[in-house]
């Protein structure tokens, strides 16, 4: 007969604690179930639950939208109320791996001091591929929703992931199936409607994201290399006081702005979709990089709710966010969504400075793109599956005019933009003055290329930009407008590439690449 248990080792995301499970582990812990093998559990006088609060260190997505300080106060009040003596442990989000049970058996043991081992604990779950891993290292498994019941017994309850998919979806019968201190905890903390807008945001990848193909180690360090010149272009439009950095990133502008003596007095926000850029952002804080203390980072979504009360930001800043939001949402419509969500939050007298990509005002004009390389026959390669490096790999070795072949693919499959290129000689090819800025704007970005080509440079000239901030609210100020990065054109644009005229076949100007406007709300 096995000795008696003295820790029951409770793993799982915990977003919620239901009515069946503290009934679950008062009789486990009362010694009225039996583990897996039908065998009966008998637990210590002093035996307690752990529970292990696996993806701690991840928040605010489709998969974890509680954050672990949340859970981990919800679980810590279910088991006063309950009388359950029990232990919180975090875990923090870690890949898929064949360790995952060591690895949450070693973060039990460093934040609470319990050396779990088969001799004294067992493990209360109900993922199959889970129990496997703890079975291996021979501990004892007591299934929990998936516990043998009865022929005349109602049906199996449902995992507290179920009832939290009730919860997003409105369906108030979560409230009946997850325990009573659970939901005053959720109502107490508003958690209802933070689930309810992170589940419903159709723009960010369960793991809270705009996209799962981008090199964030190469991202932020191309953003930060280039904030001095963002700062530097930004910052004569500045209004102190509340200062709103929307697409912050890992913090680089933000950076800058809280070394500003105008802003000394001013609080900084930087608000990011991406938890990854928010984290990074966070540790950066951590750090003591920013020279203000009054910086403060969220991950949220303006286009899904408010994020600031209505009045209260006198500059809000959007630096390479926009073509994004076009690229990754519903194009121009959460433009004008965004731009009124601005709007309402600017205070009389505030600004929204914003630099951007431009697409050109001739966009449908038909023109020849020269490049090096050769065009003709060549084929685009089916990317899909491989490896960031590999991909890299396999583009930077394309020439220009192979390239071009590549992105035709790429770009209207993974933007839903268009792209029809017609070769009339050999590296020489036919398509719209739009599509031919689409391709130079992005070719060099190898590193995530899959990620650049679901994003569209191009959706808005400078004129939509006047319509759509007029159009809201804003009146727009006279240093504003569109302009040509020479820099870009030299460096970038022209290496072998060439525009010429589709009828003439004269050269053709470089259109301007990118727009800089400061939109006041007026007094």
């Amino acid at each position: 007969m096995p000795a008696p248990v003295r820790h029951v080792l409770f793993p799982g995301r915990h977003h919620l604690v239901t009515r069946f499970q503290t009934a679950h582990l008062h009789r486990l812990l009362a010694g009225q179930v039996a583990d897996a093998d039908g065998v009966p559990v008998e637990c210590a006088p002093d035996a307690g639950v752990v529970w292990a609060v696996t993806s701690a260190t991840h928040s605010g997505t489709r998969r974890n939208p509680v954050p672990a300080h949340r859970r981990e106060a919800m679980i810590e009040r279910v088991a006063t109320v309950e009388g359950l003596p029990s232990l919180v442990a975090p875990v923090a989000d870690v890949p898929p791996s064949p360790r995952f049970a060591r690895t949450v058996l070693a973060s039990v043991e460093l934040s609470t001091g319990v050396a779990a081992t088969p001799d004294d604990t067992v493990v209360a779950c109900s993922t199959p591929a889970v129990v496997a891993m703890y079975a291996d290292l021979g501990f004892r498994v007591v299934p929990v929703e998936d516990a043998p019941r009865p022929d005349d017994a109602d049906a199996a309850p449902l995992r507290p992931w179920d009832v939290l998919e009730l919860l997003a979806a409105g369906d108030d019968r979560w409230r009946d199936l997850a325990h009573p201190e659970t939901v005053a905890y959720v109502d107490r903390y508003r958690l209802a409607e933070q689930v309810a807008l992170i589940h419903a945001d159709p723009t960010v990848s369960t793991e809270g994201d705009l996209t799962t193909t981008r090199d964030y180690r190469t991202y932020t360090a191309a953003f930060d290399d280039a904030s001095d010149r963002k700062w530097d272009l930004v910052a004569p439009f500045v209004v102190p006081g509340r200062v709103v950095d929307l697409g912050c990133a890992a913090g680089g502008l933000l950076e800058r702005a809280a070394r500003d003596p105008r802003l000394a007095e001013s609080d900084l926000y930087g608000v990011d979709v991406s938890r990854h850029l928010v984290a990074e952002a966070e540790h950066r804080r951590a750090q003591g990089v920013f020279a203000n203390p009054n910086v403060f980072f969220a991950q949220r979504n303006l286009l899904r709710s408010a994020v600031f009360p209505p009045a209260s930001v006198s500059t809000t800043f959007t630096v390479a966010l926009t073509h994004e939001i076009a690229s990754y949402g519903a194009g121009r419509a959460d433009l004008e969504l965004l731009a009124r969500r601005i709007f309402e939050h600017t205070a009389p007298g505030g600004v929204w400075v914003c630099s951007d990509v431009l697409g050109p005002v001739e966009g449908d004009r038909p023109v020849h793109l020269a490049l090096d390389g050769t065009g003709v026959g060549a084929e685009p390669t089916d990317l899909g599956g491989w490896s960031t490096p590999d991909v890299a790999a396999h583009v930077d070795a394309l020439s220009p005019a192979e390239r071009l072949v590549q992105f035709a693919q790429d770009f209207p499959a993974l933007s839903g933009g268009a792209c029809d290129v017609r070769w009339v000689a050999d590296g020489v090819a036919e398509l719209s003055l739009r599509a031919a800025a689409e391709f130079v704007y992005t070719r060099d970005y190898v590193d995530s290329w899959l990620s650049e080509c679901h994003e569209r440079f191009c959706d808005m000239t400078w004129p939509d930009w006047v319509a759509l901030l007029e159009g809201v609210g804003f009146e727009v100020e006279p240093v504003s407008g569109s302009w040509r990065n020479e820099w870009l054109v030299e460096n970038r644009l022209s290496v072998g590439a060439a525009l010429r005229d589709a009828v003439t076949g004269d050269p053709v100007d470089w259109p301007d690449t990118h727009v800089t406007f400061v939109a006041r709300r007026p007094l």
